[in-house]
């Protein structure tokens, strides 16, 4: 059996590219009045995957991008390559609704094409961003082949780190910048086997050498039973089960939530009372109203195509139910306005190369093939890289009670200790801080923030980030 070592380094091997550059500078956006405040490029990186060891070609991928420049001083600014999960979600999930320069205008929408705003706390005020269209499916990016289709965990990673040096090559002025990985949710997974890939190829001499300096993850998945386990103490602690409720479980499950056997009835019937409890409460923020209607998968195609033929049928404010905001509402609105053939035209978009664009498409053709990747953040204590965890304490989806886990797991030394960070005086969140020689890992919760906290809480998301990069404390 391979080990994760010699599974990397074959990864590595594998995914052999050459890249057709093909990117174009975007000057406006259908929605958007007037230029953009801020450059825009977007394009395809070819990427041909190749199996050495059986001297046979699987296919060609070609990965869309938006790539942002620094809206203050993009020669020397960090480049940010940032991922979303699923896995399956565009880059546009990251550039309109967490980390980018634009947003939709969601007051009062009744159809049409959605209206751009311009965020003023984007992450690209600071550093240099490629949203990425990843794994192959996502977006805008498409195959070639069946087999070019077909991903995991670990070859949607390799096809990454070829991408960021395929993508370096053609852009050779930004080749000396600081380079983080960045990830969203899901893409947790990512984040350290590419960090790991870019590590292992530059010591093997693969050009252009990526200048990594670290990582940035947000409500990071990491390791599926730690966050299964975690979600239990999580709703006890916030009051949404009984303490009766959590001690049975804890003693009947022996406090493993995960995998359950469905002999142990008395664990059973303890984990079915709590689900009576939470099942109607919004993971993505217990806080939130649990908008089944708007949900973000299944009927978002359905919602959206009623929201452009129907524009005259509405009565109420369509990100409300009632008296409750629905969070899920704008993420039906890139969904119309990616399907526009006059926004598909100034993306740069190959026509016919994939159906109806998704935010999220989850009908990829993806096996999950890493349930942790703890082991790898292990290794990557003794790298001198810097890395930012964070988590909204009020995510369900990703419990920051779980993410805390794993980061005391990897036997770090505690630099300055729990202690809440501030913005204008104000509480913004808790942050501790954990060292290893020259490595270095800030963990921060966002107060009130769910899942993913730069959904919620843009500005505090910033305010962390731009103090982290520049490595100001928190």
């Amino acid at each position: 059996m391979l080990n994760w070592a010699c599974l990397r380094l074959l990864l590595v091997l594998v995914f052999s590219a050459n890249a057709v550059f093909s990117g174009t500078i975007v000057k406006t956006l259908p929605g958007f009045d007037g230029e953009l405040p801020f450059t825009l490029e977007t394009g395809y990186v070819y990427i041909y995957i190749y199996i050495y060891m059986l001297y046979t070609s699987v296919g060609e991928i070609e990965f869309f991008y938006y790539f942002v420049e620094s809206e203050n001083n993009p020669a020397a600014d960090p480049l940010l390559l940032y991922l979303n999960g699923g896995p399956g979600c565009s880059g546009l999930n990251g550039f309109f609704y967490q980390i980018g320069p634009l947003k939709f205008s969601v007051d009062n929408y009744a159809g049409g094409l959605p209206t751009l705003l311009y965020e003023p706390h984007a992450w690209s005020k600071t550093v240099n961003i490629i949203f990425l269209d990843s794994p192959v499916g996502a977006g805008f990016s498409y195959a070639n082949t069946t087999d070019a289709w077909n991903t995991t965990d670990t070859k949607s990673s390799a096809q990454v780190t070829t991408f960021l040096r395929n993508w370096l090559r053609d852009h050779p002025d930004f080749q000396t910048n600081p380079v983080y990985i960045g990830s969203d949710s899901y893409a947790g997974i990512n984040n350290p086997i590419i960090a790991l890939d870019i590590i292992e190829g530059n010591t093997a001499g693969l050009q252009p050498i990526v200048n990594l300096k670290g990582l940035s993850l947000g409500c990071a998945h990491t390791d599926t039973i730690v966050e299964t386990n975690a979600k239990i103490p999580f709703a006890h602690n916030l009051a949404l089960i009984s303490d009766e409720m959590y001690e049975s479980a804890k003693e009947s499950c022996n406090g493993t939530y995960a995998n359950v056997n469905a002999t142990n009835t008395e664990c059973v019937e303890s984990l079915d009372a709590i689900s009576e409890c939470i099942e109607l409460i919004s993971p993505q923020n217990i806080l939130d109203a649990n908008c089944a209607l708007l949900s973000p998968e299944a009927k978002e195609v359905k919602h959206r195509r009623y929201l452009r033929g129907n524009a005259g049928n509405f009565l109420l404010q369509p990100h409300r139910v009632g008296d409750f905001y629905c969070h899920n509402f704008p993420y039906l609105l890139s969904g119309i306005w990616g399907n526009y053939k006059i926004v598909q035209e100034a993306l740069g978009i190959r026509q016919g190369m994939i159906g109806e664009f998704h935010r999220c498409n989850v009908s990829l053709a993806y096996t999950v093939d890493t349930n942790t990747v703890v082991p790898l953040h292990k290794i990557l204590t003794n790298t001198g890289l810097q890395v930012l965890v964070y988590s909204g304490d009020h995510d369900m989806v990703m419990p920051h009670n779980g993410i805390e886990e794993w980061i005391d797991s990897l036997d770090l030394t505690v630099d300055t200790d729990w202690r809440p960070w501030y913005i204008k005086g104000q509480v913004a969140g808790y942050t501790r801080r954990y060292t290893n020689s020259g490595y270095r890992l800030t963990y921060a919760t966002i107060k009130g923030a769910g899942h993913s906290p730069q959904e919620y809480k843009r500005k505090e998301c910033y305010t962390m980030f731009d103090r982290w990069i520049h490595y100001y404390p928190i």
